[in-house]
């Protein structure tokens, strides 16, 4: 469980990132290049529904569509990215995330299977001369609110690999997380979609909400 002074601490930044009777929700990134940025539809939504009954926040129902075009961009803390294939940024698109990012937003990629070569060439594209770095499992993302002592939780098997939680940072916050060989999207669908174990399930869904709960509670900092 949580420790008690997550949600007062939730309830203050709730205050300062959003105005009154507004809700909040993550915003699925859609790129070009071919890949199914659509992917896991029931996903987020089951996320949010999560979100809300652990944390009391007021979240949406469902998730929005954003690409980085939208000058909207900025309104939503927590920006998710996912699929199997091809991605491409074109240039416009690399400075509108590099400026989302450095701004105080947060990117969650979740490799689906394929994703992997694309997205690494495309964020080294738009932070040229920064590497991602694998990040521990005694960083706070892991103890947002649930605690994951030995980090990211594996969700399907993939290539077979242990669960990888890689990151870019920039003065110490972390802005973009990375999860890899775990596919915590899977594990947020409707059960009947891929019969993942209640366990797993609930791991990945645990996993979402600390993910939520870091971005709106640091990069409101």
């Amino acid at each position: 469980m949580p420790k008690p002074i997550v949600l007062p601490i939730l309830a203050a930044v709730l205050a300062a990132v959003a105005p009154v009777d507004s809700t909040l929700t993550i915003a699925r990134l859609q790129y070009d290049g071919g890949g199914d940025w659509y992917a896991n539809p029931s996903s987020l939504a089951n996320l949010l529904e999560r979100i809300a009954a652990d944390t009391g926040l007021p979240v949406a129902d469902r998730e929005a569509t954003i690409t980085l075009r939208d000058p909207a961009l900025p309104d939503y803390p927590y920006v998710y990215m996912t699929g199997h294939g091809n991605v491409n940024f074109a240039l416009e698109e690399q400075g509108a995330l590099r400026d989302y990012l450095l701004g105080g937003g947060f990117l969650h990629v979740d490799d689906n299977y394929g994703l992997d070569e694309s997205f690494r060439r495309e964020i080294a594209r738009v932070f040229p001369g920064r590497e991602l770095v694998e990040i521990p499992p005694d960083h706070p993302v892991f103890r947002a609110f649930h605690l994951f002592p030995e980090g990211l939780p594996k969700v399907h098997e993939h290539d077979g690999g242990p669960p990888q939680a890689f990151g870019l940072f920039e003065r110490g916050r972390l802005m973009l997380f990375y999860s890899y060989e775990s596919d915590l999207g899977d594990g947020w669908e409707d059960p009947e979609v891929h019969d993942d174990p209640p366990e797993t399930r609930e791991q990945a869904l645990r996993m979402g909400v600390n993910l939520f709960v870091y971005a709106i509670t640091r990069g409101a900092s």
